[in-house]
């Protein structure tokens, strides 16, 4: 994908992922070939477990894929992650300048995001709700892409109103599962799936409606069905019952 010309007076930052899977040592796949172009505000939804977390910090460059590449990530990235350390000893101030020093002023989301808190306190002191204002202050100091992890944890209705007007400005991947983001590109995850590849595949628009089926990719004569785990049992009978091949089931 080649960069696009952005529209004045907004940030640009295009990020794609292609077959990306992760999996912790030789635990579940928690995420499993899964592509996804981010340009402009892309929401991620899913149960606990479904990997949104894993896919964030994977976009950040804080982890990387087991599997997949990650490319045309920008050099300037903002992130927030589920729960921000609660042990930073520095005051809020040292803590910006810091952050600051490395992408710039990020002052004036502070003062749209209603801090009250003392600039000279540690951060560890802070309330839940000031410490996310903090931490999101850091993340919009990036130019290009911002990626965060339930940014609306924690804050009060006026700072949560004035989150989403300044979402609207940027690029963002976002968990969210209060829906404060209705106008975004909504992208579900559902947890890791089972692969099955076809050799000879028939059948193909039936296989599709299946309960269970995420996608159906014909591949010649042959396919690659995503299947969820609790599901692939009865894929796999009904593909068999529909004449197709099975070349192998992978998870």
């Amino acid at each position: 994908m080649s960069r696009r010309e952005a529209p004045r007076g907004r940030y640009l930052g295009f990020v794609r992922l292609l077959g990306v899977g992760k999996r912790y040592g030789r635990g579940p796949w928690v995420l499993r070939d899964l592509s996804l172009d981010v340009s402009g505000l892309v929401v991620l939804t899913g149960g606990n477990g479904s990997g949104k977390s894993t896919l964030l910090r994977i976009v950040a460059g804080v982890t990387c894929p087991t599997e997949g590449r990650v490319v045309d990530r920008p050099a300037s990235v903002g992130y927030v992650p589920e729960r921000f350390p609660s042990d930073v000893r520095m005051s809020v101030r040292d803590y910006l300048r810091h952050m600051s020093a490395i992408r710039g002023a990020s002052g004036e989301v502070l003062e749209r995001l209603g801090f009250r808190g003392s600039m000279t306190a540690p951060m560890a002191t802070l309330s839940k709700g000031n410490t996310q204002k903090v931490a999101l202050a850091q993340a919009f100091a990036a130019t290009d892409l911002l990626v965060l992890d339930e940014p609306f944890s924690g804050l009060d209705t006026a700072a949560s109103v004035a989150l989403v007007e300044m979402l609207a400005e940027r690029t963002a991947v976002v968990a969210d599962h209060e829906g404060h983001l209705p106008s975004a590109q909504v992208v579900s995850l559902s947890g890791a799936h089972v692969t099955i590849e076809f050799s000879r595949a028939s059948g193909l628009g039936e296989l599709s409606d299946l309960d269970g089926v995420r996608s159906v990719e014909p591949r010649g004569t042959g396919a690659r069905v995503l299947v969820e785990p609790a599901h692939s049992d009865t894929v796999l009978a009904e593909a068999l019952r529909l004449g197709c091949s099975v070349r192998s089931v992978r998870s």
